[in-house]
């Protein structure tokens, strides 16, 4: 195949293509909007499953260069109630099933997998346009634009591509994650750090909560969840870091103070994550030239899958490419077909994790399926 491929975001699922399609000698291009590679910090950690995004890494040929940067013994995974009482508690076993690393330096291994120049900074897509014959224009916020014969859309919950196949937007899911940081922990934030453990902390009762994890360089990265309309959220000043802390604790009065410390004494402003979705079984007919990926394709709750299935989807696809690579049609029904299978399951198992974790029993249900660990621990 010699017509090159145009990606349009530089994440993990986007990447992955990207490695993919370079591995089979199939030209890339893939356009981001943020100005560098560093211009911003990329999330927290993830636990890559051996099913799709471990398996993902080794179709793209990066599987040792992934263990080079696994978080050894950030596994481990205690579940509290809101007196900081620990209810129950699952040891880092050591396996690779599913270790810890940081979303950083996954999209780091993958940029650094490819050719200079194949990810195109400073791109941000105004808006997209079919040009017939399966082939679509990119209209880029600096003024330039490019044509595309063959377009995948990478570019996340609000894609500038998806437009394109489908009408549907995303709509409010009735959560929200505020997202903060404690750095130096052992040394500034002992009680807290100790609470948190080496691994991931909940804490939790129906529709609120803390889900933090230990990092690498000794960070405690949290998200503050709670089920609150839209509208609530819009009147808390997130401009104002120490407004924004003092509402958001606020929310948690009564609770231990080393678990609202976690927000209290949040040392970067808070940052809003409100949570999004497509419909479970979002799905388009087959338009001549162009797919998506990722969250471009099913936006979901945050069940634990949502990098895994973008990559998986990327090197999927891109192996769907390598293998019909004068058919681009036949390459994109082929994946289509899979992924849409794959994503309307992962959507249905995300919304019942969800109701596991912050649903009525909380934190019990989340108590239960840990207990049935055998590795697992109550107090």
């Amino acid at each position: 195949m010699t017509t090159p491929v145009t990606i349009v975001g530089a994440g993990l699922g986007g990447l992955t293509l990207a490695r993919v399609l370079h591995l089979n000698c199939i030209p890339v291009c893939v356009y981001d909007a943020d100005a560098s590679r560093d211009a911003r910090t990329q999330g927290g950690q993830l636990d890559l499953h051996e099913h799709n995004g471990q398996l993902a890494l080794e179709i793209a040929g990066l599987t040792e260069e992934y263990r080079a940067i696994v978080h050894l013994g950030g596994g481990a995974q205690r579940v509290l109630n809101q007196h900081g009482t620990v209810l129950v508690e699952v040891p880092d076993d050591g396996s690779m099933a599913s270790p810890e690393a940081l979303r950083g330096d996954i999209r780091r291994i993958l940029l650094d997998s490819l050719p200079d120049g194949t990810v195109q900074w400073g791109k941000k897509v105004l808006s997209t346009g079919s040009l017939g014959d399966g082939r679509h224009e990119l209209a880029f916020a600096d003024g330039s634009s490019v044509i595309a014969d063959v377009l995948v859309g990478a570019d996340g919950a609000w894609s500038r591509v998806r437009p394109l196949l489908s009408a549907e937007k995303p709509t409010y899911a009735g959560m929200s994650y505020v997202e903060t940081y404690l750095h130096d922990v052992e040394a500034r934030h002992a009680t807290t750090a100790a609470t948190v453990g080496d691994g991931a902390m909940y804490a939790l009762t129906p529709g609120k909560g803390f889900l933090a994890h230990r990092e690498a360089g000794d960070i405690i990265h949290t998200y503050v969840v709670l089920h609150r309309p839209v509208e609530w959220f819009a009147d808390i000043d997130f401009a104002d870091a120490e407004v924004a802390r003092t509402r958001v604790a606020a929310e948690f009065e009564g609770w231990a103070p080393e678990l609202t410390a976690l927000i209290a004494d949040g040392e970067t402003g808070p940052i809003l994550r409100s949570i999004y979705q497509l419909p479970d079984r979002h799905r388009w007919a087959r338009v001549p030239g162009v797919t998506l990926l990722g969250d471009a394709a099913h936006l979901t709750l945050p069940g634990g899958e949502g990098a895994n299935v973008a990559m998986l989807d990327g090197a999927e696809l891109g192996q769907s490419i390598a293998a019909h690579p004068d058919d681009i049609e036949a390459a994109f029904a082929h994946y289509e077909e899979e992924m849409f299978r794959r994503s309307e399951a992962e959507a249905i198992a995300a919304h019942e994790t969800i109701e596991l974790i912050f649903g009525a029993n909380a934190p019990r249900g989340l108590v239960d399926l840990f207990t049935e660990d055998e590795g697992a621990e109550t107090e």
